[in-house]
Parts: C-alpha cells; sequence; structure tokens
C-alpha cells in the first residue's frame, strides 16, 4: 500500500485476463467465430480444474471465517489494526482465517492469523495489474476466474467479517446477503466492521428498500454491525456453538431412529 492509499500493483499484463476472455463476445468474422466456437468448451475444463484444485487444497480447512475489505488500507489505518486484531482473537480459539491474500485488510487479517499461530489462507485473484500475495498467508492459491474464487470463500468459510471496502468488497458483502436471504447457507452471520462507514448503506437499506418492501424487514437482521474485534469475534464464536449444538442434536436424533 503506498503513502496517498493507492493499491500496491505491478505492472499491467500482456493481454486480457482469463475472466476477460471468458465474457468476452467474438468478433463477427469466421475466423473468430471458429476460435471462439473451439476455446469455450476446452475453457470448461480449466474452470473445472480451479475447482477441483480450490476443493482439494481447501478440504481440511475448518471452522473457516473470510475477511474482506479495501486493498488499500494502509497499515496504520484504524481499520488495518481492527482487522488485525479480530484475525488474532478468532485464529487464537481455533478458525481458519481465509482472506484474498493481497493487500490492505486482507493482509491485515492474515497477519492476526499468523500471530496467534493459526491458518492463514489467501485466496488470490488474476487482475488486469498484478497483485502479489502478501507475506502472512501460508496457504496461497491463485485463481483465474472469480466465480470460482467466490464458491471457495463461501464453501469454506462459516461467517464474514466485512471491513470498508470498495466494489469488490461489496460485490461479495451483497451475494453473502443473497446467499443468506435465500436459504441458500443457513446460519451464516455477516458482521460489518466499521459503523460510521457503514452507516449510510444500512439507513438506506432501512428506510428505503425496507420501507418501499423490496425486502422483508426482518432481513436487516442477517447482518451484525460493530465497532469492536471481541464484539466481531464473539458473533462468530456464538455462531459456530450454535452449530456445533445443532449438529450434535442432528446426530442424537439419527442415533435414536436406529433404536428404534
Amino acid at each position: 500500500m503506498s503513502l496517498n492509499g493507492e493499491r500496491r500493483s505491478g505492472p499491467r499484463r500482456l493481454g486480457p485476463t482469463e475472466d476477460e476472455r471468458l465474457f468476452s463476445l467474438p468478433l463477427p468474422r469466421e475466423q473468430e467465430r471458429r476460435r471462439f466456437t473451439s476455446s469455450d468448451p476446452w475453457r470448461v475444463l480449466r474452470i473445472m480444474g480451479e475447482f477441483v484444485e480450490g476443493f482439494d487444497t481447501l478440504a481440511g480447512v475448518s471452522s473457516g471465517v473470510t475477511f474482506f475489505g479495501s486493498a488499500r488500507t494502509a497499515p496504520d489505518d484504524p481499520y488495518y489494526k481492527a482487522a488485525t486484531e479480530t484475525a488474532r482473537i478468532l485464529s487464537a480459539a481455533g478458525f481458519s482465517i481465509i482472506t484474498g491474500g493481497g493487500p490492505g485488510i486482507m493482509e491485515a487479517a492474515n497477519k492476526g492469523a499468523a500471530l496467534a499461530g493459526g491458518p492463514s489462507i489467501g485466496l488470490n485473484i488474476e487482475l488486469p495489474f498484478e497483485q502479489g500475495t502478501n507475506e502472512y498467508v501460508d496457504t496461497a492459491m491463485h485463481f483465474h476466474y472469480f466465480f470460482v474464487r467466490k464458491t471457495m470463500f463461501v464453501k469454506y468459510s462459516m461467517a464474514f467479517v466485512v471491513f470498508p471496502g470498495g466494489f469488490g468488497t461489496l460485490d461479495e458483502m451483497f451475494e453473502a446477503l443473497t446467499l443468506i436471504q435465500t436459504g441458500k447457507i443457513k446460519h451464516f452471520p455477516l458482521v460489518l466492521y466499521g459503523s460510521q462507514y457503514w452507516r449510510g448503506m444500512t439507513d438506506w437499506l432501512r428506510t428505503t428498500v425496507a420501507a418501499e418492501r423490496k425486502i422483508d424487514p426482518k432481513d436487516l437482521d442477517i447482518f451484525h454491525v460493530t465497532d469492536d474485534p471481541q464484539g466481531a469475534a464473539a458473533e462468530v464464536k456464538q455462531a459456530r456453538e450454535k452449530l456445533l449444538a445443532m449438529q450434535q442434536e442432528s446426530t442424537e436424533t439419527a442415533s435414536s431412529r436406529e433404536l428404534l
């Protein structure tokens, strides 16, 4: 992270990224149409390979918590320090810390995991500008496709902690809200850190979106806002306790049925 808050990045890549190639329309020339027809089916194999590699690498992740937030957050920013402390508390409690592997809040969370001696996972992504993996990651993966990476974040996490960020952070946050609202993922806490930063959005959701019945008012209970690392960690810990209790109850119920 530079002193003026710009994202640390290397030189621009030569040529488009794989995501750009996937979403680009073919040129209206026969040669380009043939190239499009022959390349997309083969691209499916690469996508499948990324899924397989992700599932294989992350299969042993236990109690994962993913941190999102701006890559532009500097180490002297209070949010950077709060992310480090929140991740440290959770890591010390046995959670695996997962991030996008880059700088800013991602680096801060991986640093917290490293300080606690816990698993520190970074799922990086191919971008038009190079973004290296931060030094605190001990398990690193590199993805070409955003949707494969997003699947890994959700599949191997039991909670999201979202710090102030930009479009990428908002994208991950609203996708999680949608998955929770539609019941695709259950008992999944979503913690927004920084009440002042998120106030405009949460006020708009309450006074406009919910007031106009575009969402149910109870949907506002999906997320929790806090300014305290201990409070953020407590939300995640409580969710794990409830989930473990439900799993235990389900196991006992299944065992009772077998005895009948």
